[in-house]
């Protein structure tokens, strides 16, 4: 049985991590930061003969990065909504041809658009702020999870570095460590000794809330790193721990808690599943040296 499994109440060792405003004073604030957005999203729309002319002309380099994915997240809001911001945003790799070629058919005609910006109100400026909004704090309790555990980790250990990003960057590619390791398999942080040896490697996620399918998604994919991981090891030789830092209400989910506990201690004791609440029990000199 899992240290997880003796754990009668998840929700004991879950970290709350707040992150924005709350109502309604998110939704004026947002208002204030995208009102100009839509004023020129509008005059876009008045201005142009068709839908495909107006995301041709939000997908231009005169337009600076910012303001250009404002427009397009108002563009999906209010044009398409399976033109999303990840794939229109790549003004220099896919063409806006092939975004038209692919989803014009779900174009909203420019005449309907036109009426609606034509008579917009303020309340409904205010809305479509708020809806194009929503999630401008995803991410951010990641990164503040991320923070606090290396913060938590350098005033712990003299002996461990730890190496990642603390906030937004790019992960850390094991072939990058392991070059005779082959496949993609990123991960948040990497640990090493005096010597320089790798000791773990980590991944850290916050979810605020997660389930049914996301919940799925998450921990197989757990699941799949430490089985990659262990076979990796095994045809190499090579020895390292994987932490999972996985905290947040989501965590505490039934499926998700569920999949914690089974994979947490898996691998012969290598995994270790932890929040930030639980850190000084279950990372320790001992576990991170054992080979």
């Amino acid at each position: 049985m899992s240290y997880l499994h003796s754990i009668n109440d998840p929700l004991s060792i879950i970290t709350p991590i707040e992150h924005g405003v709350t109502f309604p004073e998110r939704v004026h604030l947002l208002h204030d930061k995208y009102k100009q957005d839509i004023e020129l999203f509008k005059q876009l729309v008045l201005s142009s003969t068709s839908s495909a002319e107006l995301l041709t002309r939000i997908r231009t380099s005169g337009i600076s990065a910012k303001r250009r994915m404002a427009l397009l997240k108002l563009f999906r809001r209010c044009v398409s909504l399976v033109a999303d911001t990840e794939t229109t945003k790549k003004i220099d790799t896919i063409s806006t041809e092939t975004i038209i070629k692919t989803y014009g058919h779900t174009f909203k005609p420019i005449k309907t658009l036109q009426e609606a910006f034509s008579a917009l109100s303020l309340e409904e400026e205010v809305a479509l702020a708020a809806l194009i909004g929503e999630y401008d704090d995803r991410g951010k309790h990641g990164y503040t999870l991320t923070e606090l555990f290396f913060t938590w980790f350098e005033d712990k250990f003299t002996e461990f570095t730890i190496e990642g990003p603390r906030g937004a960057g790019k992960d850390i590619e094991l072939s990058t460590l392991f070059p005779d390791f082959t496949g993609n398999y990123p991960c948040d942080f990497v640990i090493r000794d005096e010597t320089e040896a790798i000791r773990a490697i980590g991944f850290a996620r916050y979810d605020s809330t997660r389930g049914g399918a996301q919940s799925d998604d998450r921990t197989g994919g757990n699941e799949v790193k430490m089985l990659k991981a262990a076979k990796y090891c095994q045809e190499s030789g090579r020895r390292f721990k994987i932490i999972f830092l996985a905290d947040g209400p989501g965590l505490a989910h039934r499926d998700t808690w569920d999949e914690a506990c089974n994979l947490d201690d898996s691998w012969n004791g290598n995994v270790r599943v932890v929040t930030l609440a639980i850190c000084s029990e279950r990372i320790t000199r001992e576990w991170l040296l054992d080979t």
